[in-house]
């Protein structure tokens, strides 16, 4: 066998090694963990950080709730598992954060992050909705794309029953979970967002194929997942806050958030460049004091 024949058995080796591993990528996307009942703040497992005791919701101001609906996208009847941290009754006149979590596991390990969220500015100032997407914690059903937007939606839908109005609703997206904040902010469904503030988002499905494969081939090649924040957020107009570390070894900031900033041609946009955190880090780098002033000034604006 000559020199390009052995070459070309390589390469294709690689490529068919590659290529069976396409479903794998989506499916290490939803890095999902079910479970059979929520700790909170008795949760003892990894997290990226624990805050102290003047940051504790108190019991009355956390509500477990369940969405159970049928999947556009599936057909399938779907339940799902959210909480919301605040007084329910007060949801007309309080401003809400919808905070659409990472691909890790499940809301336990964002615990700590909702309570940062609900006390941004003072104690208990903001109302914060989380929910497990399908297939995480308690929620059923398998993860998908469609299902990241539809379990969202589900959300919005609640609260817009509950009097929530659109001007008092902002969109938090970190990670993972930048991609139905920001699909669901330039394509509206049961409401409109009046600010959208994503961390560490990822550009594209695509860039994230060719940050990890470092080869000039299409990213459907690899995965069938279609998700673009970098195009959606052409589509946002309204004020958008943007943070993301400089060191982040995952969705770094060059290929991903500083694509998606350069993208957005909104009303307001206002970039946080982190030196020194990574991706899960911008909390513990910046203090807990600076991010939550950060993001006060922002929202308050």
């Amino acid at each position: 066998m000559n020199r390009n024949a052995l070459f070309l058995s390589a390469f294709l080796f690689v490529v068919i090694a590659i290529s069976s591993s396409c479903f794998k990528l989506d499916s290490n996307l939803f890095n999902s963990k079910k479970i059979e009942v929520y700790q909170r703040d008795a949760y003892t497992g990894e997290q990226d950080f624990v805050l102290d005791n003047t940051y504790t919701i108190d019991d009355a101001l956390i509500h477990e709730m369940t969405f159970t609906y049928n999947s556009p996208s599936t057909g399938a009847s779907n339940t799902i598992y959210a909480v919301y941290l605040g007084d329910e009754s007060r949801i007309q006149t309080d401003t809400v954060i919808v905070y659409c979590h990472g691909n890790r596991w499940n809301m336990d390990f964002y615990w700590q992050r909702a309570k940062l969220l609900a006390n941004v500015g003072a104690k208990n100032r903001y109302g914060v909705l989380m929910m497990d997407y399908r297939g995480y914690g308690r929620s059923a059903g398998l993860p998908s794309e469609e299902g990241l937007y539809e379990d969202v939606d589900q959300c919005l839908q609640w609260l817009k029953s509950q009097g929530l109005s659109n001007d008092r609703f902002v969109m938090y997206g970190f990670s993972m979970g930048t991609a139905p904040a920001t699909k669901l902010t330039a394509e509206p469904r049961s409401m409109i967002p009046s600010k959208l503030i994503l961390e560490a988002p990822f550009a594209s499905a695509e860039t994230m194929v060719q940050d990890a494969s470092k080869l000039a081939m299409p990213g459907s090649f690899f995965t069938n997942l279609k998700i673009d924040n970098a195009a959606e957020i052409k589509l946002v107009n309204q004020p958008f806050l943007w943070i993301h570390g400089i060191d982040d070894d995952y969705l770094n900031i060059k290929t991903h958030g500083e694509v998606v900033y350069k993208n957005y041609k909104g009303v307001r946009g206002t970039a946080v460049r982190v030196p020194g955190a990574g991706h899960s880090t911008v909390q513990t780098v910046m203090g807990f004091q600076a991010y939550s002033d950060t993001l006060l000034h922002f929202i308050s604006r």
